[in-house]
């Protein structure tokens, strides 16, 4: 598996540390510093069953200064969102897991985090 984190959120360090303790094998991946590609956030988001919006921190500065709130969210404009999370990774919610079994999640709890370890056994 492997999760998307930023090293300076709280969230991703209690997930790290939730994983390590259940001995998962895992990459990490710093997002902020090795960007996902639109491509890679089309193939998150359909691993999530989610749409860009849905995985958006809107309350980021970036976020403000781009006036998200007022982006439609339709599929007309998908593509305009996933284009601002790959200019604008610090918008991306994280963690995000992926599991090998295909599937991901925004794992921002301990029972999210124990979801994908089951996922990540079957």
């Amino acid at each position: 598996m492997e999760i998307w984190i930023n090293p300076a959120c709280s969230k991703c360090r209690s997930a790290i540390s939730l994983l390590d303790a259940e001995g998962a094998e895992y990459t990490v991946r710093r997002y902020l510093e090795d960007v996902p590609s639109e491509d890679e956030i089309r193939a998150v988001l359909d691993r999530l069953d989610l749409e860009p919006w849905d995985i958006t921190r809107a309350q980021e500065a970036e976020a403000k200064e781009l006036g998200l709130k007022e982006w439609a969210r339709d599929a007309a404009t998908r593509d305009r969102w996933i284009a601002a999370l790959a200019r604008h990774p610090k918008l991306i919610q994280r963690p995000i897991i992926t599991a090998d079994d295909g599937t991901a999640l925004v794992a921002r709890s301990e029972d999210a985090v124990r979801e994908a370890l089951s996922r990540d056994k079957s």
